[in-house]
């Protein structure tokens, strides 16, 4: 199966929390990868396809969680989503670029 990703992920295994655009409540969850493009949430509550989140979460050497906004691109029910990032910003981008060159 080919892999048609167009960036380089790394395996980024933290807890996180996000929440459904509109909303105030966090859901618990915990990264499994991420690109610059977007990252996959092991979640027992996914949200459905098309739903626009924020990402709240502390990458490897920062000092504060990173509010990364997205749109979920595939959803399944008790093992979690895909979400694709929007617009992020230079500081986010960089810490993300990092961990994908060391993977």
């Amino acid at each position: 199966m080919a892999d048609l990703r167009r960036h380089q992920r790394a395996l980024l295994d933290v807890a996180l929390e996000f929440e459904a655009k509109g909303s105030t409540e966090r859901i618990a969850g915990r990264s499994r990868d991420v690109s610059v493009g977007g990252m996959f949430i092991l979640t027992a509550t996914p949200l459905p396809f098309g739903a626009d989140l924020v990402v709240h979460v502390t990458m490897p050497g920062q000092k504060s969680p990173f509010a990364l906004p997205g749109v979920v691109r595939w959803s399944k029910n008790g093992e979690g989503m895909g979400v694709q990032f929007g617009l992020v910003g230079a500081r986010e981008t960089h810490a993300i670029t990092e961990l994908t060159k060391e993977a």
